[in-house]
């Protein structure tokens, strides 16, 4: 039987403190996921090649609806974190609560952020306090076409 992805955030903490003194990589990233679409496989994958183990962190649903507005979730948090955590290229995945990362990026201390190139270099959460620390920022350009409001949009159409 496989061990569950899906960790608490003080349990992969201590998880990945382990891999790293192996002089394994951690790669970061986070994002809502709230409907799983091949922008977001294509992106993971791209993530998964800048390191050694990968680290999903979901937002919660609260946190999602802070951040999308009424109406969002469609996928409820444990759906979202079962999804993530049955792809190839996903090791562990996690949620937190706030609005942005920056509190789990210092706690489980990744070696690499990945997020969207639609991010600014400069404004990705974590960046900072990751460079200090020796590691990577590392901005991974997305799939054309592929967005969640875009699913959403047009199956609110039909």
């Amino acid at each position: 039987m496989m061990k569950s992805k899906i960790k608490k955030t003080k349990d992969l903490k201590k998880i990945l403190s382990s891999i790293k003194k192996k002089g394994e990589k951690i790669v970061f990233t986070n994002g809502c996921f709230d409907i799983i679409h091949a922008g977001h496989i294509t992106f993971l994958k791209k993530a998964k090649r800048e390191g050694d183990i990968l680290v999903v962190a979901v937002n919660t649903d609260a946190s999602l609806r802070r951040l999308k507005g009424r109406g969002r979730p469609v996928i409820k948090l444990k759906e979202r974190m079962e999804i993530l955590a049955s792809l190839e290229s996903v090791d562990y995945v996690t949620s937190f609560s706030e609005d942005t990362p920056f509190k789990i990026v210092r706690e489980l201390k990744p070696d690499v952020i990945a997020k969207g190139a639609d991010w600014k270099k400069r404004g990705i959460v974590g960046a900072g306090f990751v460079k200090r620390g020796g590691g990577r920022v590392v901005a991974i350009t997305l799939c054309k076409g592929y967005s969640t409001t875009l699913i959403i949009n047009k199956i609110k159409r039909l």
